[in-house]
């Protein structure tokens, strides 16, 4: 049974009766400007056509139950309790039931209303892939509640909102990349957001060319990572160069010359740290012309320096994801691949051409369980829509 309909079949289970509105909140993947969101830079997301689906009505005695279809899990909570992050029998909110309160305590701080709701929800993305499944959550949930509330926001608010639970609520201390595709998402096309200003526009994909995401199998936690060490270095790394580059605030401010007339300075883990975003950042920039002439293959080629930064300098690959990429870079029909997300496990990004994809999968498969000695999955997806109501 796919998401959608196992959320409608476990809402009506639960409930007793249909639900009154359906929404999806679609995933991401990140095709290049990895690490670089929380530094103010370039990306270059896409949402995804694997997805988070809700079914969900008012609840008429103030109180949200939400079932998360998936593991079979319920919580009940109000609005008086999503502060101290509890339950209505005063247990502590479960990890998963954060992404849902964190969005309605964030929202009632910008003033929305989120009234009360019964809810079931199931997704195919998988968790800790790598491909933004609580991004997915914190996305569907804004748009439920603004069906309920009867308010409207502009996708990108809902994505800054989303961001504050996350970073403030959850304590993750995500950039915005995540929740904006998975709000701003346009089907066929790649985002390019400029994370600092929150400017964006849309890029194509050449018709020719799949989305290809291959799952190593590994998962990783994202707030026991160390991902928020690496945002340290990268603060670090500021406030010293700051002494020479008076005015900087983010690593988005150096260039590359600069970077390398005073990386010197830098204790040597920052410097690797730091070096990988300014020269991402300086890659995102140069990926968008070849994007808008459609030179795919080089922009596949810098997917690759990508891989290899992340790698060696930022140090969030693995021997799984390393693996992937270079089976995948090697088989004919591959323009592109590098790991996508935090890293520490997850998933790798395949550009592949449309005649090849299906071999492609099937040898990238084969290589990796022979190499890994793990199963692989492989997804072949498009660029979607980003969270929207879809029935009700």
């Amino acid at each position: 049974m796919d998401s959608r309909s196992f959320a409608i079949e476990s809402f009506t289970r639960r409930f007793g009766k249909a639900p009154a509105y359906i929404a999806v909140g679609p995933g991401r993947v990140n095709t290049l400007g990895e690490h670089v969101d929380y530094n103010d830079g370039f990306v270059l997301p896409a949402a995804i056509d694997r997805a988070t689906w809700l079914a969900f009505s008012p609840s008429n005695d103030g109180q949200t139950t939400l079932l998360a279809a998936d593991f079979n899990e319920e919580v009940i909570f109000t609005d008086a309790g999503i502060a101290g992050k509890f339950a209505i029998d005063g247990s502590p909110l479960a990890e998963w039931a954060r992404y849902p309160a964190g969005m309605a305590w964030a929202l009632n701080l910008d003033g929305h209303e989120t009234p009360a709701m019964h809810g079931a929800f199931s997704s195919n993305i998988p968790r800790g892939s790598g491909l933004s499944s609580s991004a997915s959550i914190e996305m569907v949930f804004s748009v439920a509640w603004s069906a309920l509330g009867g308010w409207e926001l502009p996708a990108i608010k809902r994505a800054v909102l989303g961001q504050k639970a996350e970073n403030q609520y959850v304590g993750v201390s995500c950039g915005i990349m995540d929740q904006f595709a998975c709000a701003c998402g346009v089907e066929d096309r790649l985002l390019l957001l400029d994370c600092r200003s929150l400017e964006w526009q849309l890029l194509p994909i050449p018709e020719d060319i799949a989305i290809v995401i291959a799952d190593t199998g590994v998962r990783r936690k994202l707030t026991t990572s160390g991902y928020n060490e690496r945002r340290q270095a990268c603060e670090d790394a500021v406030k010293i160069l700051a002494e020479d580059l008076p005015g900087i605030k983010a690593l988005r401010d150096v260039n590359v010359e600069d970077f390398n007339r005073l990386a010197h300075r830098l204790p040597g883990l920052v410097e690797k740290r730091a070096r990988h975003v300014v020269e991402e950042i300086e890659r995102s920039q140069r990926a968008i012309p070849l994007l808008q002439a459609g030179h795919i293959a080089e922009f596949g080629q810098i997917m690759n320096d990508c891989h290899r930064s992340l790698r060696d300098l930022y140090e969030v690959s693995v021997d799984e994801l390393n693996i992937m990429s270079e089976i995948a870079q090697s088989l004919p029909g591959c323009m592109g691949a590098r790991l996508t997300g935090a890293g520490f496990g997850g998933c790798t990004v395949n550009l592949v051409q449309m005649d090849a994809v299906d071999e492609f999968a099937a040898q990238l498969a084969l290589g990796y369980e022979s190499k890994a000695k793990r199963k692989a999955e492989i997804y072949i997806c498009r660029a979607s829509d980003g969270a929207s109501i879809v029935s009700g």
